[in-house]
């Protein structure tokens, strides 16, 4: 078997699971996978395709081929262009198809969510990032990497807060917050302490500190102020990156679509959307905000379908696909 003209190979690879889909030049999806995740940094940029590999080996079997026009890539840790295409190098030294195109894996969501090429996309799940695109191949984004970065939130980053202001209101270094009784009790334990001396010692892996961030917005459903500040924030933080990257793009004074996706933001918390819609109904008054609740792989697809010049048709058969599973 040889190169199947016109069909696309779609990769959705985040921290934890990676999608893949092999799509027809008429829009039938005709493979599919899922994979491990994708973390270059941790393994290396081989190891980490060389898990995405075995979910492409299935995706290409079930569809009965073995290498397509164009490779649509969309990739957690992508960061700088520069990643974008070492990682580019990789896949196409696989051969998986005739052309590679890499992308950060937000622009996956992105794109899931809009009919063309254009608006913006905040995520927040683990961290946050923000990407923009317009159908002329202009783009928006942030390096996305934490504090180094400048960033703040993310579900992992609202659990270190939550932990922090808990700490020292059970000590006396801060003031009151129901937080210093919640985030315990949601273990089992009594105090602050408790749970400091348990997550230290490692009785409470650390990769359950992600479960804190929704007794953070529960508390703040409740009314706690410390809990609501952090939420507070967070919006704030969201409808930054969100105007930023609208402005770059001229399309600030256009209705645009601002997609926000992620555990964190998909989650609907009330406190959190009603605040994120009133302070971009301020800074971005035409800007219309909505959940994206598509799949990423989607996404990759449209993309992959966006550069080989598929029809309309086309990305409609895909859409459909995607809607009804």
């Amino acid at each position: 078997m040889g190169v199947t003209r016109g069909a696309v190979l779609a990769i959705d690879a985040g921290n934890s699971k990676t999608d893949v889909a092999v799509v027809a030049p008429d829009g039938e999806v005709v493979g599919e996978a899922r994979g491990g995740g994708f973390r270059p940094p941790a393994v290396g940029v081989t190891a980490a395709v060389d898990a995405v590999a075995e979910a492409v080996r299935q995706a290409f079997a079930a569809a009965g081929v073995s290498a397509v026009d164009h490779v649509s890539a969309c990739l957690a840790n992508a960061d700088f262009p520069v990643e974008e295409e070492e990682l580019a190098a990789a896949l196409h030294a696989r051969a998986w198809g005739t052309t590679v195109e890499v992308r950060n894996d937000t622009f996956a969501i992105l794109r899931a969510g809009v009919a063309e090429p254009r608006g913006v996309a905040v995520v927040c799940g683990a961290g946050i990032n923000c990407v923009g695109m317009r159908p002329d191949g202009r783009t928006a984004r942030f390096p996305a990497l934490g504090r180094i970065s400048g960033d703040w939130g993310g579900g992992w980053g609202l659990a270190e807060e939550a932990l922090w202001h808990a700490a020292r209101a059970e000590d006396g270094r801060g003031g009151p917050t129901a937080l210093a009784r919640a985030l315990p009790g949601h273990f089992g334990l009594d105090s602050m302490y408790a749970l400091i001396e348990a997550l230290h010692l490692e009785r409470i892996p650390v990769v359950r500190r992600h479960e804190l961030t929704p007794v953070l917005f529960d508390t703040a459903a409740e009314g706690d102020a410390v809990a609501c500040g952090l939420v507070e924030r967070l919006a704030e933080e969201v409808v930054a990156m969100a105007t930023v990257a609208l402005t770059r793009l001229d399309l600030l004074g256009e209705e645009t679509p601002v997609l926000l996706g992620g555990s964190v933001l998909a989650a609907r918390h009330a406190l959190l959307d009603n605040r994120v819609q009133e302070l971009l109904a301020a800074s971005a008054p035409k800007a219309v905000a909505r959940v994206v609740t598509a799949a990423p792989v989607l996404g990759a697809v449209l993309l992959g379908l966006d550069r080989v010049g598929a029809e309309g048709v086309v990305h409609a058969r895909v859409r459909a696909h995607f809607d009804s599973a």
